[in-house]
């Protein structure tokens, strides 16, 4: 397992255990080869920024804003590419468009 795989299996456990509290959070792992990947977490009223640094000091970034009838969420990699959903809800169904890395689009349409 990657160093990757490893911090984020060690962040899922760690996170599920504060998932229920809102605030902000810190992570910090040390790799059995003393690497370091730390996690900055700040939730607010379901609003998330989570930034998880590297041991090369480079930063993966993933924001959440959400609200009654529209959610947006961005993550923008290391090399400083950006992808996005956004998802816009109404009583009769939700509008979902997703812009990948490389700019390519897509849509998802739900009717109830």
């Amino acid at each position: 397992m990657n160093h990757l795989a490893r911090f984020l299996a060690a962040a899922l456990v760690l996170g599920a255990a504060v998932a229920a509290h809102a605030g902000d959070r810190q992570s910090t792992v040390t790799t059995g080869s003393g690497k370091v990947w730390t996690r900055d977490v700040d939730r607010s009223q379901g609003d998330v920024a989570a930034t998880t640094t590297g041991p090369n000091g480079r930063s993966r970034v993933r924001s959440v804003d959400r609200s009654a009838s529209r959610t947006t969420a961005t993550i923008t990699g290391a090399n400083g590419k950006t992808a996005s959903r956004v998802t816009d809800r109404t009583a009769s169904g939700s509008d979902t468009t997703l812009t990948g890395r490389n700019g390519r689009t897509g849509s998802v349409v739900v009717q109830h």
